[in-house]
């Protein structure tokens, strides 16, 4: 191959080098190591100006303590002489220069050897970044070392435009990093338990039992209605655990299909099936350090149920399509609206599962059990939706009276959706009861005239009333009552409510 074949070949290594990585510190070693490889070069340095000083990074031919020694302030030496001025210097022989320094102690007997040391500025829009030089052997007195040196100025102008794109990425991961960490303790904030309202004592309880297992690694199995806050308490542990900045991965298991909740769960490798473009992690392998929440864990079929049980015991798993086992350090909070134990009676769910699932259980009244917090996650919602609403609407004592008679059958979900449909639908500023949504009205009226009527009967009437409202369309009937649409048809079930009911 000829010199100027060389060259070439020199310049397409080290362009497809730098657009393989952003990494600096391996894309500069392998730019000096391209340059072993391609010409006649002893030894090559590349050091970068950094805090009014030159420091070697990346070397070849210079040992592990030989490279440490590489530093220069701006204008000493010839090195440091190129990244003050940020104009090439070429020494025919480094023998004869008084001014080459030799600080790494790397070239014996200079004196005696014929070596050239070509050093040229890394500059980037007139900003000198760096240095890169490198020594040659040379044969006669005299030899021309302009192509070499038109070389090292096109390399250097590679070096240039990625040592930039690499810092500019680089302060951008740090920035990233650092507003990913005010988030995590805006988050751990957020979630501590403290600030989760509830003054019954029902809720005091278990607050008391956030404190006491959030320290700890154990398996957390948090049951209670749809709408009680279980997301909420499961962040709860997570945030107050020494695992609060590592990643709280959630998956509710009823809104995946079947067929995808493996893939969801475990990941998959390329090729594993029709469509497995490219390697893909699970939520188990997300979670690694951190917590994985499992909601609707009720809902996980018997064919997944055994997967799930392997990683809890053994903490392990392969993704779909793959034989390699991976570990994970994951710990593991679940949460159902069902009734596991009736569901491992009927065989449903197993038994072994269940009772890894349930080492500390926790238990979410509905709200109808605990009616002492209803005004004050009033007042919480309330304020709320009229900041993000810019209203200033207030409940009258009347009408809290009146949502606190309501059995609340969606629960906190279905307040929070109510507040926010009084605050953007209130013809007024101050709500009245008879302002309130028709189903608290219709209810809350029967619970006033008979104390007596069973939880069930209530619930069972404001189904009615808002499916008659809504002309018997279940999805809108949901949305009035702030559940959603596969509970109501779970209830209309329940109670056999049918269209020839008045």
């Amino acid at each position: 191959m000829n010199k100027h074949s060389q060259q070439l070949m020199t310049l397409y290594e080290i362009s497809k080098l730098l657009g393989a990585s952003l990494d600096l510190n391996k894309t500069l070693k392998g730019a000096m190591r391209v340059l072993s490889d391609f010409l006649d070069m002893q030894r090559g340095t590349v050091a970068l100006v950094e805090g009014g000083e030159v420091i070697i990074k990346a070397a070849h031919g210079l040992t592990i303590e030989e490279l440490q020694l590489g530093r220069y302030k701006l204008g000493e030496g010839i090195i440091g002489q190129v990244a003050k001025s940020g104009y090439p210097i070429v020494v025919p022989n480094v023998g004869d220069e008084p001014v080459f320094l030799n600080r790494t102690g790397s070239r014996k007997n200079i004196k005696k050897n014929n070596i050239a040391f070509l050093c040229v500025p890394i500059v980037f829009k007139s900003n000198v970044l760096g240095v890169l030089s490198v020594d040659r052997l040379f044969a006669d007195e005299g030899a021309s070392f302009d192509a070499d040196l038109r070389l090292l100025k096109i390399i250097a102008s590679l070096l240039a435009q990625h040592i930039k794109l690499s810092r500019q990425v680089e302060n951008e991961v740090q920035e990233l990093i650092a507003e990913r960490d005010t988030l995590k303790i805006e988050l751990k904030g957020r979630y501590r338990i403290e600030n989760v309202i509830g003054k019954s004592p029902i809720m005091q309880e278990v607050f008391e039992a956030v404190h006491k297992v959030a320290g700890s690694k154990a398996t957390v199995l948090i049951t209670g209605e749809s709408g009680t806050g279980k997301e909420l308490i499961a962040k709860a542990v997570h945030y107050m655990s020494p695992r609060a900045k590592q990643p709280f991965i959630k998956l509710n298991c009823a809104s995946i299909p079947e067929g995808l909740l493996e893939t969801e769960l475990f990941g998959h490798e390329k090729g594993a099936f029709t469509g497995a473009a490219s390697v893909r992690r699970g939520r188990f392998e997300l979670a690694h350090k951190g917590t994985i929440f499992l909601d609707e864990i009720g809902d996980l079929s018997l064919g997944l149920q055994p997967k799930i049980l392997r990683v809890i015991q053994e903490r392990e798993f392969e993704r779909v399509g793959s034989e390699k086992t991976i570990k994970v350090d994951v710990r593991v909070i679940a949460a159902t609206a069902k009734d596991l134990v009736q569901m491992v009676g009927e065989g449903n769910f197993r038994e072994d599962l269940y009772y890894r699932l349930n080492v500390v259980p926790m238990f979410l009244p509905p709200l109808r059990q605990r009616t002492e917090d209803i005004g004050e996650l009033i007042d919480f919602f309330l304020d709320k939706f009229n900041k993000e609403n810019s209203e200033d609407v207030e409940i009258s004592p009347e009408a809290v009276r009146a949502m606190a008679e309501y059995s609340w059958p969606g629960n906190i979900r279905e307040l929070e959706n109510t507040i926010e449909r009084i605050v953007i639908m209130s013809p007024g500023k101050t709500v009245q009861p008879q302002n309130l949504p028709l189903n608290i009205r219709t209810l809350t009226g029967k619970v006033y005239e008979h104390r007596i009527m069973p939880l069930d009967q209530a619930e069972k009437d404001g189904i009615i009333e808002a499916l008659k409202t809504t002309e018997w369309v279940h999805a809108k009937a949901a949305k009035l009552l702030g559940i959603t649409p596969r509970q109501i048809g779970y209830k209309v079930k329940k109670y056999g409510i049918g269209k020839g009911i008045s």
